[in-house]
């Protein structure tokens, strides 16, 4: 049995719905009610509780040889600048999970964590070098949602050190895809662009509002590629207690998203309507691939060319149904 937390969201949809085709039996668990699941796949064990909880945490991993840990409460930049306390609640997840999962004598654990983990420093040019593992630390993550992060890669490395568990850790960038938030505060900058793009084109508008200068640089990872990625770390024993980056080496700024965006919906020329003010993070944050590369021999490839076109079609149509009143989920 594997289990996988957060189940119902963007990235735990994709992960479940790749595991049962691989002939896995899953457990997918999710706080949110059922008709909340970006994906709800009849084939698996489908339950909702709310994982801060430790006797939930120790009900889900009964039986359990393997657990996928992506549970947590997060979202966008303006999400994760706005709410930096409930981010950084989702340590109880975690803390009681590892411990849920090792008592149940659990095999092998995967963690995801994030490129917010970084030290901030080395994170202020848009030029800024790609990212290594080591640039981790000297620790200085960013407030709220980067420091939960990097204090749960400790906990579980220090469960691989104390009590002999195979706990996995990939440090994600930027995962973007479809079935996944595209409205509502918690969506990421790829689907909020895509949303705004698509409502430009069915209201016939001529503008569109961009958060910040439209020249912050961060790379972007399609799912697809993540799924696979988190699967290969997941059979590689060198990772054990490792934590190792996860993305694409493609670099974009933001006018560049919003250029490869119109080029899927087949506009251009839309005016971009800057807000200074807007939540933007880090000035360039980009993924260096070398140690995934050497240890695995792979790396993401999708390009963002490709992987925003099926994207900006799948939040185009969610755009149309909304408008014309049928049921989405933001």
């Amino acid at each position: 049995m594997i289990l996988v937390c957060g189940a119902g969201g963007f990235i735990g949809g994709h992960l479940v719905r790749k595991l049962l085709d691989d002939g896995k039996t899953v457990r997918a668990v999710d706080k949110k009610p059922k008709t909340e699941w970006y994906q709800l796949h009849d084939e698996a064990q489908n339950i909702v509780l709310d994982l801060s909880d430790e006797a939930n945490c120790r009900l889900a991993c009964n039986g359990v040889d393997e657990v996928y840990q992506l549970a947590a409460d997060m979202g966008g930049m303006g999400f994760i600048e706005k709410f930096r306390i409930e981010c950084m609640r989702s340590v109880l997840i975690n803390v009681h999970m590892l411990e849920s999962a090792q008592k149940a004598g659990v095999k092998k654990y995967f963690y995801s964590s994030s490129a917010c983990a970084y030290n901030v420093d080395k994170q202020q040019e848009v030029t800024s070098r790609g990212l290594k593992e080591s640039d981790a630390y000297p620790a200085n993550a960013e407030r709220g949602y980067g420091w939960e992060k990097l204090y749960s890669e400790m906990l579980g490395q220090e469960y691989v050190a104390e009590r002999g568990m195979e706990v996995y850790i990939a440090r994600f960038h930027n995962v973007y895809g479809p079935n996944g938030t595209w409205r509502g505060g918690r969506e990421k900058a790829p689907a909020a662009l895509c949303r705004k793009v698509a409502t430009v084109v069915e209201t016939e508008g001529s503008s569109m509002e961009v958060w910040g200068d439209g020249k912050r640089v961060r790379t972007y990872m399609f799912i697809d590629d993540c799924i696979m990625g988190i699967q290969k770390i997941m059979g590689c024993s060198k990772l054990i207690g490792k934590p190792i980056n996860l993305g694409s080496e493609e670099r974009m700024s933001v006018d560049g998203m919003i250029d490869e965006i119109e080029s899927a919906a087949g506009i251009c020329g839309i005016n971009r309507v800057y807000q200074p003010d807007a939540p933007k993070g880090v000035v360039g944050r980009a993924s260096d691939n070398t140690m995934i590369r050497e240890i695995l021999g792979w790396e993401p490839s999708t390009s963002f060319h490709d992987g925003i076109k099926i994207t900006y079609d799948w939040i185009h149509q969610q755009v149309i149904n909304s408008r014309s009143g049928k049921k989405v989920l933001d």
